[in-house]
């Protein structure tokens, strides 16, 4: 394989994908504990399942190889040493204290065969499946305080957000919310045991023991030269600058990152729920990011005089920026729901502005935001549509449910 991974553009034709197939961490969820886990809603586990499957067979339709994160790590995890340490640092990074719970649990775990162990651990482990007799701990007896050992990991199926790939290496992300944190650890065991990418000598750019977030959501690979991150919910102006400051000094092609501003919310979460590029000269965007003069802050990112400096210059004006940066006299932004007052938010809550790009000006979306979906036609753009009653209840579209490992570069 020439390389495992390479992505220097957003829009290059998609080659190899990254998805998870929600499973039994979605019968989990519970109203109770919703905003634990992050979820607005309850999904239907048979058809979110079913619609997923639409849009991977949509994916392999395309050409486009697609990978399973479970089939990676349960492949990565091919030696009892290995399996074992992964366990270890799961349940440490879940808060399992060591005491007696601790091998009780590791023990419980151990005793599946792989494939079905890391389901288990995305499902979640509640206390009801552990033998009465081996708990010792009140927090144990006590299953109405809280029923899980393990929490479940429904936001998996957002493969976007732990890591990102940007040119010929990656970011492995530390996730803001304690419910998505151990996500980064399962892309971690699979870089660096499975054999696929193991002996490639992937370039890590950013990694998760960072103290301060970043999130693959938030991360656009605009062109080989100039990369977009959010200053947003989910990471942090730290995290950019430690970024952009991996990128310039290990590597040449990278001249640039742009800091993008964007309100801190739920509805906007990451930068790509508000700002998708769809062709070389063609964005989707929510018109709610910028004030009412059509601005908003924007920082370009430059290497400094010195390995620990960056130049930083602030724009205000992002399609002037765009131009700029992509050396074109001329961008479209199409907004979300045609901007309109009902449309636009609404369409945007559920993810329309989160589009797939599979190929310059072929998009996947969600099929239920057909204002947006007709903008796009009208403007040249290829759109398939995807079925999305359950699967835009995790609020994250396309685009986030997908982590490109290669495109081809754009000639």
């Amino acid at each position: 394989m020439k390389n495992a991974v390479n992505v220097t553009s957003e829009i290059g034709k998609l080659q190899t994908v990254l998805l998870h197939r929600p499973g039994e961490e979605v019968e989990n969820l519970t109203p109770e504990y919703l905003q634990r886990l992050l979820f607005d809603d309850i999904p239907y586990l048979p058809i979110i399942q079913k619609e997923h499957d639409v849009f991977a067979e949509t994916l392999r339709e395309n050409e486009i190889e697609v990978l399973y994160l479970t089939d990676l790590l349960s492949e990565a995890l091919h030696s009892e040493e290995i399996k074992e340490q992964f366990v270890h640092d799961i349940l440490t990074e879940s808060k399992i204290s060591v005491d007696d719970s601790f091998y009780v649990i590791s023990e419980y775990l151990l005793s599946f065969d792989t494939p079905e162990m890391i389901k288990k651990i995305i499902a979640g482990v509640r206390k009801d499946e552990i033998e009465h007799i081996k708990k010792k701990h009140l927090y144990e007896i006590l299953t109405s305080h809280y029923p899980f050992y393990l929490d479940p990991m429904p936001n998996l199926y957002f493969t976007r957000d732990p890591a990102a790939v940007v040119g010929n290496g990656l970011a492995i992300n530390k996730m803001r919310e304690p419910a998505r944190q151990r996500e980064s650890l399962f892309i971690d065991y699979i870089v660096n045991y499975h054999p696929r990418f193991k002996n490639q000598e992937i370039p890590i750019w950013f990694n998760r023991d960072f103290d301060y977030p970043l999130e693959g959501g938030d991360v656009l690979v605009l062109s080989k030269d100039t990369i977009a991150i959010g200053i947003s919910a989910r990471t942090a102006a730290k995290s950019i600058e430690r970024f952009a400051l991996n990128l310039f000094n290990n590597q040449n092609s990278v001249k640039r990152v742009l800091a993008v501003e964007i309100p801190k919310s739920r509805a906007y979460m990451h930068l790509d729920t508000v700002f998708t590029m769809i062709d070389v000269d063609k964005f989707t965007i929510h018109s709610a990011i910028q004030d009412s003069n059509g601005e908003m802050d924007i920082y370009v990112l430059g290497q400094g005089s010195d390995p620990e400096t960056l130049n930083i210059a602030h724009k205000t004006n992002l399609l002037e920026t765009l131009k700029e940066v992509l050396e074109l006299k001329e961008i479209l932004l199409i907004p979300c729901g045609g901007g309109d007052i009902i449309a636009g938010p609404r369409e945007q809550w559920n993810d329309g502005s989160n589009t797939l790009a599979i190929a310059p000006g072929k998009v996947i979306t969600y099929n239920r935001n057909y204002v947006t979906n007709q903008l796009l036609r009208e403007n040249g753009i290829e759109v398939i549509e995807v079925p999305s009653s359950e699967l835009s209840r995790g609020r994250g579209g396309p685009r986030c449910m997908s982590m490109p490992l290669v495109r081809k570069d754009l000639e």
